[in-house]
């Protein structure tokens, strides 16, 4: 079966989506617990018991971020250029945060000296908060647009610079996905724990998800009056990549025009909704795992939304918004996309299985009693 450019692209479009949805929620929770560990944990055994919730896997929950970043520098290269140019520090402050979680997961139980252990568990903290603040920042800009600009030879210019992103309406996106994730983490931490952890934790979700739905709906408010992007003439969805050869209008309230076009794209948004009550309620009543399942309702609900909003949009530009990239004239060949479909439907049954049964392999409740049993083993 062969598929056609336009239907290829879409079909791209959606699988960034999902593979970015799997990075929140398979990253999201053991970035969320360990934002939560130095808070939910009031002692050293407590936090080794925080600590090997997530341990055994949180490497493995990687292959989402990367494969995620791989899809993007495949499927659209020149998004992938223009990004990591613009957002070249903040993109190395998220890695700088990450070096801490390998060692941090490693090495912090290995000295039994109560400065050493204190010291990595707010490594662990850094390595949890500070890459999700940074990608709702980004999200955030790129529901501004971005200051970039192609020459005559198509090499990107990024105009802006580092604190220019950090913006009131971008730091609000920054809370809202620092919020989701904790929730997520949160959700996830009271499932595999039990007694003051457990309480503690289900006490963080009640916090986590009532800011998560207020941010969330304050920038739903706020967006509506930030001017977004609107493709005007001259984009042909079966043509080859060429981000100038369409003209594009930025008017106020355009980011709502999909769901004015296509009102059934509201469930999109109330899934956030839904799946942030549902898991506080499910929490509340001991149903742990239903809760975990929830929040990461809401997490498709969340990045679902921005998606929606933006669509056909992938990185728009504030400085000449003819350059902003969408998903038909930012992408790569037809065979390209034709070859990366088929070894992704190969290789994300495969990412799906081992995760499942490695899950299922690690299930069950982290115990004080377990860390003190096997002292020099655990996390």
């Amino acid at each position: 079966m062969i598929l056609d450019y336009p239907t290829l692209k879409l079909i791209w479009w959606l699988l960034v989506g999902v593979l970015l949805i799997g990075f929140a929620i398979m990253d999201g929770h053991d970035m969320g617990v360990g934002t939560l560990l130095p808070f939910v944990g009031r002692d050293d055994t407590e936090r080794r018991v925080v600590i090997n919730t997530v341990g055994p896997h949180w490497d493995g929950n990687q292959v989402w971020f990367i494969t995620g970043g791989g899809a993007i520098f495949a499927a659209w290269p020149i998004v992938y250029a223009t990004a990591f140019s613009g957002f070249y520090w903040a993109m190395l402050a998220v890695l700088w945060a990450l070096f801490f979680r390998p060692v941090g997961f490693d090495y912090r139980s290995k000295i039994a000296d109560p400065r050493w252990r204190k010291t990595w568990d707010w490594c662990l903290f850094a390595g949890g908060f500070v890459p999700p603040v940074i990608f709702g920042v980004a999200f955030g800009n790129l529901l501004q647009g971005v200051p970039f600009h192609f020459d005559a030879a198509m090499t990107p210019y990024y105009t802006g610079s580092f604190w220019a992103l950090l913006n009131p309406f971008a730091l609000l996106c920054g809370v809202v996905a620092s919020a989701m994730f904790i929730a997520q983490g949160a959700a996830y931490l009271a499932h595999r724990t039990e007694d003051a952890v457990q309480a503690r934790a289900r006490k963080a979700l009640l916090w986590a998800g009532v800011v998560l739905l207020v941010a969330f709906t304050l920038a739903g408010v706020w967006v509506q009056f930030i001017p977004g992007y609107v493709v005007t003439g001259g984009l042909d969805p079966a043509a080859a990549s060429n981000p100038l050869a369409k003209t594009v209008a930025r008017e106020s309230g355009a980011w709502m025009a999909n769901y004015r076009a296509a009102p059934a794209l509201l469930i999109v948004p109330a899934l956030a909704y839904v799946g942030v009550a549902a898991a506080l309620w499910l929490s509340k009543r001991g149903r742990t795992l239903a809760a975990f399942v929830a929040t990461s309702l809401a997490i498709v609900g969340v990045i679902g939304t921005a998606g929606a909003s933006m669509f056909p949009f992938v990185m728009p530009s504030s400085t000449v918004a003819a350059a902003s990239l969408t998903l038909w004239d930012a992408v790569s060949s037809h065979r390209t996309l034709s070859i990366m479909f088929w070894a992704a439907l190969v290789f994300m049954p495969l990412i799906v299985a081992y995760t499942s049964w490695a899950y299922k392999v690690m299930s069950g409740k982290v115990t004080a009693a377990y860390v003190r049993e096997n002292d020099h083993t655990a996390y």
